[in-house]
């Protein structure tokens, strides 16, 4: 055993050894200690677990093969198969699985008095992010997946009724990851409570990367598939007995765990802060894609423009003010669906954004009302509804899809329009057609 754990170090205390090896980052506690984790086998909490496992199981995509197989094994297998080729004792170890790369882990640190917290984080949210009450298209019935809607992909039934903590086959990859060690004892309360404060730090990081759910027009909370470990020693100097925001290890619990979930999204997803600044991070929940923006926007400008146009594609898409407008048009969307503005303010507070998004594309803030006015008369807004109902239907309609094209074909047409009010041949004629149709 002294071989593997001097592999890769990744962090070390007096209570815990962590490596990584490969595929695998492993936990050695140096102590007796309290677990609780979500893991298929050994999960729950326990007193007897000796190790801790985090295990690139299949690649993130298209790896179907190998995670039918991992599918295939069910928890006790797969508890063999990976502590097998870790050399570990299976009723020691504690195993979570997921398609993230363990070269990607975050890792931080903090600490207060006698306590410090370490979390290590393996994330990926590209396929599989969600918010907690979203659509669900599986129930688990006798030990096997089954479909409960249309929506849901291919799913075998399970063999027998080993494999039920498996997620469904054909579920998109996905998974947040978490490792939270403690160098003083929590008690068991103190210790479920902590679930709660990493619940809601590993939150807080998403809604920093504004990261859309994959099922709904919400903001995510997490994956289908995430899981945790949290580790403790079961003696010590001081004893907490509670982990809550308003105490000092809660706030440990937060700062580590957010920001080892932003550093592991950083390395998997490539998600910081110049990337979320697109256009389509800002509004892709909303049915924003590029597909079909640069289709209605093709349809607006001369070929010669959109030859241009396109050519200084990722320049515009990551415009600050453009950013800053797409953003807007998500929170006013988001006051809908929550039921914050009803539709008809809603069209009008739309319709102000978007013309903000072509006045900030074009650097000339001082054509807003033209801009404004000329949106206005466009019908952009054929389909109302109040609520989450309405932001669905313009959604579903490609609403916001259309008017923010507009804004887009607006902008660029007003930012080369000359100061005397004559376009260049290749940019159109000047007057109200540089917000919309082939100039």
């Amino acid at each position: 055993m002294s071989e593997f754990f001097s592999d890769v170090p990744v962090f070390e205390s007096s209570f815990a050894a962590v490596t990584r090896r490969g595929r695998h980052v492993v936990v050695a506690l140096r102590e007796p200690a309290l677990v609780m984790s979500t893991c298929a086998w050994n999960g729950g909490t326990r007193s007897d677990v000796r190790f801790l496992v985090n295990h690139q199981s299949c690649e993130g995509a298209k790896d179907q093969a190998r995670a039918d197989l991992i599918n295939g094994l069910g928890p006790v297998g797969y508890q063999a198969h990976v502590c097998a080729e870790l050399g570990l004792k299976p009723e020691e170890t504690a195993v979570m699985g997921t398609a993230a790369n363990m070269q990607y882990l975050g890792v931080a640190t903090r600490t207060w008095a006698d306590l410090s917290v370490t979390a290590i984080v393996t994330a990926g949210v590209s396929g599989n992010a969600g918010s907690a009450g979203d659509p669900a298209h599986y129930d688990e019935v006798n030990g096997a997946w089954v479909k409960t809607s249309e929506k849901a992909e291919t799913c075998e039934l399970r063999r027998d009724g080993s494999d039920v903590a498996l997620k469904p086959a054909g579920v998109a990859h996905g998974t947040i990851n978490t490792l939270l060690l403690f160098s003083s004892p929590l008690n068991a309360t103190a210790l479920a409570r902590a679930v709660v404060t990493m619940t809601e730090a590993k939150t807080s990081a998403l809604l920093e990367l504004a990261i859309g759910s994959k099922y709904s027009t919400r903001l995510a909370t997490g994956t289908g598939t995430d899981q945790y470990a949290l580790a403790t020693p079961q003696s010590g100097a001081t004893l907490r007995t509670w982990t809550g925001q308003h105490t000092k290890a809660g706030k440990l619990i937060g700062d580590a765990v957010r920001a080892a979930t932003l550093e592991a999204l950083r390395w998997q997803n490539g998600l910081e802060a110049s990337y979320t600044r697109s256009i389509f991070h800002a509004l892709g929940r909303f049915g924003v894609k590029e597909a079909v923006l640069k289709e209605l926007i093709a349809k607006r400008f001369s070929s010669d423009e959109f030859e241009l146009f396109v050519a200084n594609w990722q320049a515009v898409i990551h415009e600050p003010q453009v950013s800053a407008a797409a953003y807007a048009i998500a929170a006013v969307l988001d006051r809908v669906q929550f039921g914050t503005l009803g539709s008809s303010v809603a069209h009008e507070a739309l319709l102000n954004q978007a013309a903000l998004l072509a006045v900030g594309l074009a650097a000339k803030a001082e054509a807003f009302a033209e801009v404004r006015g000329a949106l206005a008369t466009k019908a952009f807004f054929s389909r109302r509804g109040e609520g989450r109902e309405g932001a669905e239907a313009w959604v579903a309609s490609r609403v916001v899809t259309e008017i923010v094209a507009a804004a887009m074909v607006a902008g660029w047409r007003l930012k080369w329009r000359r100061v005397d009010g004559v376009m260049s041949p290749k940019h159109g004629d000047g007057d109200a057609t540089y917000l919309g149709g082939r100039g």
